[in-house]
């Protein structure tokens, strides 16, 4: 593998690129501090833009490293973030990787996320050679899952009781895509890097 940090993805609609400070208020603005975004997420709604704030600038020292991948997702004819894309593990071992990402209520419906995600499924598997990416939902949020089969994943199965996020311990439904079937699947890619 060879890891390149976050850099700047463009798509047909959206850019990816890293938070700045400058952020934090969109942040908390567009799906931090918006419970119906964190319902299935593993970190509580945001209490205040403060508490965004330091999420914020926990990650920008890691920015430094090649390996963090963290992405805030904006639209293309606007600056500001509507939801974030990164990788929450990495298993070096079997050159594998999770991904999670949420975005505003705003933006539900649009077909945004599954941009974004293909977008780092492709960065992942064609820039930095990833083998297996892989991601999970809650069971009751069955349209996160809708993303990814749309992105080209496969289900695996479902996890009992394997997760905990912010309805309590929850059945987990876990995907994957190989690199192989990502060839097969897209044929060609759909964005862009500028380093």
């Amino acid at each position: 593998m060879t890891h390149l940090g976050t850099v700047t993805i463009y798509t047909d609609r959206l850019c990816l690129r890293r938070f700045t400070a400058a952020d934090s208020g969109a942040m908390y603005k567009n799906w931090a501090s918006d419970e119906r975004v964190t319902r299935f997420l593993t970190w509580p709604a945001h209490a205040s833009s403060q508490v965004t704030a330091q999420v914020v600038a926990g990650w920008l020292p890691s920015y430094d490293r090649a390996d963090f991948y963290q992405w805030a997702i904006c639209l293309r004819d606007g600056g500001e973030p509507i939801g974030s894309i990164s990788a929450v593990d990495q298993q070096p071992v079997v050159c594998g990787v999770e991904i999670g990402y949420c975005l505003g209520h705003r933006w539900w419906g649009q077909g945004l996320m599954t941009e974004a995600l293909a977008a780092i499924i492709d960065f992942f598997f064609t820039r930095v050679g990833f083998l297996r990416i892989a991601a999970g939902h809650d069971l009751q949020n069955p349209a996160s899952g809708r993303v990814m089969v749309k992105c080209g994943m496969q289900r695996e199965g479902t996890l009992r009781q394997a997760g905990r996020n912010n309805t309590g311990i929850v059945d987990m439904a876990v995907y994957s895509i190989l690199a192989a079937e990502h060839q097969k699947h897209n044929g060609q890619s759909g964005a862009d890097t500028a380093e």
